[in-house]
């Protein structure tokens, strides 16, 4: 006879204990609640996620996957940082591949798609900081799931993964949750998606990538020393 544990009981596969702490991790390093640099303990993991030591070292290996957690062999893990130039880097990779995923989505993206995209832009508009930051990655990635170019897609998830504290704190200094300029690229791309326009939409969204790295560029104190 078969025995069902808790759905809190800690576990000792790499099962819903490790989906659990990879969620919840997660959202704590996209939110801001670990910062960048920050040490990850095992330990502690275990403690928070009521879990083994074996499904938080699975976690901690999918969020590496994801360009969240940095791990040093013998050493431990970190949430991952960048320094200036590996920003810098990072976003001239999304300039180039993030218009040409865009462009092989649209063709593939349904009129309720772009309503919805439609409404992420109105809703961006007057946001505060935080929800701003949640409807902006929610509006670009759903922008490129038309599922045409599924490896290149995984690749910019990532690099928005590594980026998005140092976009986060780039929007605190700027404001950028209020910036015309932002809310007014949003609305062009839908414009452009929803006349099936993906050349016009991918060279918008080349701007306004290009836009955010320039700025940031500026702003060198929200990132580590090098």
């Amino acid at each position: 006879m078969t025995t069902t544990q808790p759905a809190d009981a800690p576990t000792t596969d790499t099962g819903p204990a490790s989906d659990r702490i990879v969620d919840g991790l997660r959202r704590q390093i996209l939110t801001g609640a670990r910062a960048p640099g920050t040490r990850i303990l095992q330990e502690d993991l275990a403690r928070e996620f009521n879990a083994s030591r074996l499904p938080v070292r699975d976690a901690l290996r999918r969020l590496e996957g994801e360009g969240l957690v940095r791990l040093v062999a013998n050493t431990g893990a970190w949430v991952e940082s960048l320094s200036v130039h590996e920003c810098t880097e990072a976003y001239l990779i999304r300039e180039r591949l993030e218009p040409l995923l865009l462009s092989l989505s649209a063709p593939h993206l349904d009129d309720a798609v772009v309503d919805r995209l439609a409404d992420l832009a109105t809703r961006m508009q007057g946001a505060d900081l935080e929800t701003f930051l949640r409807l902006d990655r929610e509006f670009h990635l759903l922008s490129y799931s038309g599922g045409a170019a599924p490896s290149i897609e995984e690749i910019v998830r990532r690099l928005w993964n590594s980026t998005q504290p140092y976009r986060r704190a780039y929007a605190v200094l700027v404001g950028v949750a209020d910036s015309p300029a932002t809310h007014a690229e949003h609305t062009l791309l839908v414009e452009a998606l929803r006349r099936r326009d993906p050349q016009d939409a991918a060279h918008v969204l080349e701007l306004h990538i290009r836009r955010t790295r320039v700025e940031l560029a500026r702003h060198p104190d929200v990132f580590d020393t090098d």
